[in-house]
């Protein structure tokens, strides 16, 4: 990679830092004490792998060291469906358990280095690499039914609507694969500025459209069977007198509800926009790293200094903030039920009451950060740690 292609988001070189004297040092911080007015509860959990972190703590100074490849800063997401968990870990193995029991179906070793994480649908499951590999396997059995490549590293996870296969690359590129065959259908592309934040921006599929954010503060919405732009909007503009200061680009996944997708960009503004026009709806200036969601009336992120916030969806207009988890480099919300989980680099989850924010549950994993956001599973949710700790939790 050529060197000032790609840059790693300002905000990890804080988290990216080896634990020497002069590493970059930052205070997470310490958590409250509340009144505890919910739990959690693990349904199931397995440890899918033993590669992790360390994390150390010197006098309350916190330094932080990833185990870096040739992929840079792998975050590998668990996928769900209607009867497994599937996750993958840092060895290539893809582990598929049932969801209600949690006893294993199946485990293989994929041929190639996952870098993106485990993506489902339609009966199949789905890893990308970095090399730009893609491979499909049958959800039921876990055989391999084809591989296919891309043009490079896949660091988000791919996605599977009606018989497309959609794939993003490092270097922004979005390519539609046949899910039968995994022959390219489509490629869309479009021009980047020389300096883009490196990370593991995702896509969502809706209505035979797929929604991409990309660097400069752009969405897009993309034709799912032809890869058509259908329209494109800003959420934020690039701005500052240097390249590092003009990186305003959208690094987490867009999100949607019935009429309206809202995505924010790190180091710029948060907006959201009709669905099918990509016409403005509002806008705002919040910076995020990490991602949000929407669920009701409510819109929910964290901010790219870990703070927690609620919003109204249709305005934008704030109803609350927690900013009690600074620091602690959380992931994005989940909304569930009546709450909202977030989990932090010590491996702690954290319940709030979606209506104020506050503090209602806390629990701690195996201790190694959770980077790959919570994902909703039947009644509960999924989550899986740094070290490879694999979680089925409800809240309640």
């Amino acid at each position: 990679m050529i060197l000032g292609r790609y840059i790693a988001v300002l905000y990890l070189l804080v988290i990216v830092t080896g634990c020497s004297s002069d590493a970059i040092q930052i205070k997470p911080a310490q958590l409250v004490n509340f009144k505890s007015t919910a739990k959690f509860e693990v349904r199931w959990q397995h440890a899918v792998s033993t590669v992790g972190l360390a994390c150390l703590q010197r006098d309350r100074s916190y330094c932080w060291k990833e185990s870096l490849g040739n992929s840079g800063i792998d975050v590998l997401h668990p996928a769900i469906t209607a009867n497994s968990v599937i996750a993958a870990n840092q060895k290539n193995e893809i582990q598929c358990f049932d969801l209600l029991t949690g006893n294993l179906r199946w485990k293989i070793v994929n041929a190639f280095s996952i870098s993106g994480g485990v993506g489902s649908g339609n009966g199949a499951v789905l890893v990308g690499g970095d090399k730009g590999d893609v491979a499909l396997y049958e959800e039921s059995t876990g055989k391999l039914r084809w591989t296919s490549k891309v043009s490079s590293e896949v660091l988000s996870v791919p996605k599977l609507a009606d018989g497309v296969v959609v794939v993003r690359s490092e270097d922004g590129r979005i390519a539609g694969l046949d899910a039968n065959s995994g022959k390219r259908l489509w490629l869309y592309e479009r021009s980047t500025p020389a300096l883009v934040a490196r990370g593991n921006a995702g896509l969502m599929i809706r209505n035979n459209i797929v929604y991409a954010g990309f660097a400069a503060g752009k969405l897009s919405a993309i034709g799912l069977h032809n890869g058509v732009i259908i329209w494109e909007s800003s959420v934020s503009q690039p701005h500052g007198s240097t390249e590092l200061e003009r990186i305003s680009d959208i690094i987490s996944i867009p999100m949607l509800d019935d009429s309206q997708v809202c995505a924010v960009a790190f180091q710029g503004h948060l907006a959201c926009f009709d669905a099918d026009q990509g016409a403005s709806l509002w806008n705002r200036d919040i910076s995020s790293d990490k991602g949000l969601t929407m669920s009701r009336k409510y819109l929910y992120l964290s901010d790219v200094g870990d703070n927690v916030l609620g919003l109204d969806k249709l305005s934008g207009s704030s109803y609350w903030k927690n900013d009690q988890l600074t620091n602690r480099r959380i992931t994005a919300p989940l909304a569930l039920d009546n709450y909202l989980i977030v989990a932090d680099f010590e491996g702690y989850l954290h319940a709030m009451n979606r209506d104020d924010g506050s503090f209602v549950a806390r629990m701690s994993t195996d201790g190694s950060a959770v980077r790959s956001n919570p994902v909703q599973a039947d009644n509960g949710f999924v989550v899986q740690t740094r070290n490879g700790s694999l979680y089925f939790i409800t809240v309640h």
